[in-house]
């Protein structure tokens, strides 16, 4: 019977959420490597080729992978005969483990949790609670699955109730292109099949946790009727040309991970949960002998990939830019930034929205700058700035409109834009900019300078100035509103669709 400590158990949480921080898993590692290998799409090869070097960045210099370190989610199957030592609850220790870790000085992590979400929504500074799951089952070990959910990722997830008679395959490739870029393919979707609605939603995250091995079940062929649907789904999603970060190319997923459960007669949910290029996530069994070791990934795993920027990238002087010469840029165009940009995203946007309706004066002038939709990682050493990604531009569209306003030249974030904020940014002569999306800490080795302008409460939802230099981004939408997103996959599903014939 084994007694599994308090302190151990807090310990292996805290020590998961640091390792899973800044080490992909292997099977992750080597599946973006052949995407890598095989893509056809010169943009969509410069993201994956950004992500990669990241990764290697971040398993040596032990940083987040992304600015989003995520949201908290513990499978934990705690074993018949296993005791615990000590009164606090097992959601007690996995927060405790979780505040550890993401205050931890050597390698903080962004705090992204708000406690009264339909109200106040006040960051609780720690991330926690974390969301919990556990499960009684047979033995005397507590068995651990520990994943940081990115919250674009998490924003795509979907739930049908699809009537029984219903396609599975028509409804998943109906939802992924609806999910556009926000999620930062190329990564894996879970699905769940069956249960309830809510044990759909918790097959589909629970089945993310699985090592990626598409490529051993094309080798080996089907054997069951889930896995021909994974490897219908896993071809048909790639042919779609969405690519990644959804500028087009060969590959969206890396695998398609699949759970099922009984469900009633008359029912067939269905729920679909994108995993992002973060991929972040851990399994680890605890005996009593002592607090979880996880073994590093060896550095040979890495292929030889160092991303550069292109010889044919045009460098920016944010100081001198003008209106004419942003009007001339085209989408695709590679660009590197170097100067001073604003940041700001959700948060920042409601002020800014509720000062200019009561007639207040704004505490940033935004004439001529670029704003880059961000919320960074707190710096640690000698660091400007910690890694700090792109955050879904998206959610911002309602707010494009206003702030193009103020005087913006243009905007910078990850994924597309939709429709109303697309009008927008022709209506104004603006332009997107769009940094790669799970290259955080390669992207904050540009900033050489932070400091904040306004809303220091908001934490890292306040208004920073960046100092930049070189800083690698890709012209999304042009001034007359044309958007990457829309013609990079519409291309690509052509030249796919034309060479399976």
């Amino acid at each position: 019977m084994a007694l599994i400590k308090t302190q151990d158990f807090i310990e292996s949480i805290a020590d998961a959420l640091q390792y899973i921080s800044y080490y992909h898993p292997e099977d992750y590692i080597q599946a973006l490597a052949a995407a890598y290998d095989k893509e056809a799409s010169p943009a969509a090869k410069d993201a994956i080729a950004q992500i990669l070097t990241n990764s290697r960045m971040c398993a040596e210099g032990k940083r987040p992978l992304c600015q989003d370190t995520g949201i908290v989610v513990a499978f934990i199957k705690v074993g018949m005969q296993a005791r615990f030592e000590g009164d606090m609850t097992i959601e007690e220790m996995v927060n405790e483990g979780v505040r550890r870790a993401y205050l931890h000085p050597d390698n903080t992590l962004r705090a992204s949790i708000v406690n009264d979400p339909a109200g106040a929504r006040k960051n609780t500074r720690d991330n926690t609670p974390a969301i919990t799951h556990v499960e009684m089952v047979a033995g005397d070990n507590v068995d651990i699955q520990i994943a940081a959910k990115g919250g674009g990722s998490e924003n795509k997830s979907k739930l049908a109730m699809l009537n029984p008679n219903e396609s599975i395959v028509d409804w998943v490739l109906e939802v992924v292109p609806e999910m556009g870029a926000g999620w930062c393919p190329p990564g894996m979707l879970g699905i769940g099949i069956g249960g309830s609605a809510e044990k759909a939603m918790l097959l589909a995250k629970e089945s993310l946790m699985a090592p990626i091995d598409i490529q051993a079940l094309q080798a080996r062929g089907a054997q069951n009727r889930i896995e021909e649907l994974r490897l219908e789904l896993y071809e048909k999603v790639n042919q779609l040309g969405i690519g990644a970060q959804g500028l087009g190319g060969l590959t969206t997923v890396l695998d398609v991970k699949i759970l099922d459960y009984p469900t009633h007669a008359a029912s067939l949910p269905v729920a679909i949960i994108p995993n992002c290029a973060a991929t972040r996530h851990v399994h680890f069994t605890l005996d009593g002998s002592g607090a979880a070791v996880l073994t590093p990934p060896s550095p040979d795993i890495y292929p030889d990939v160092h991303w550069a920027p292109s010889p044919q990238a045009k460098r920016v002087n944010l100081e001198t830019v003008t209106r004419e010469e942003t009007q001339a840029w085209k989408t695709g165009d590679t660009l590197l930034l170097t100067g001073k940009i604003l940041t700001g995203r959700d948060a920042a946007h409601k002020r800014i929205q509720t000062m200019l309706a009561n007639g207040e004066p704004l505490p940033v002038d935004f004439t001529n700058k670029f704003i880059y939709y961000v919320g960074p990682v707190e710096a640690v050493r000698d660091e400007a700035v910690g890694p700090a990604g792109p955050t879904t531009a998206t959610r911002m569209d309602s707010y494009t409109d206003m702030m193009l306003n103020t005087g913006l030249l243009g905007s910078i974030g990850k994924a597309e834009r939709g429709e109303e904020a697309l009008v927008d940014i022709a209506k104004h002569k603006s332009v997107y900019l769009m940094a790669v999306g799970g290259a955080a800490y390669l992207v904050s080795k540009a900033i050489k300078k932070s400091r904040v302008l306004a809303f220091a409460e908001l934490g890292m939802e306040a208004i920073y100035e960046f100092e930049v230099v070189d800083m690698p981004v890709t012209v999304a939408v042009s001034a007359d509103g044309e958007s990457v997103h829309n013609t990079g996959p519409a291309l690509w599903k052509k030249t796919i669709a034309l060479h399976a014939v």
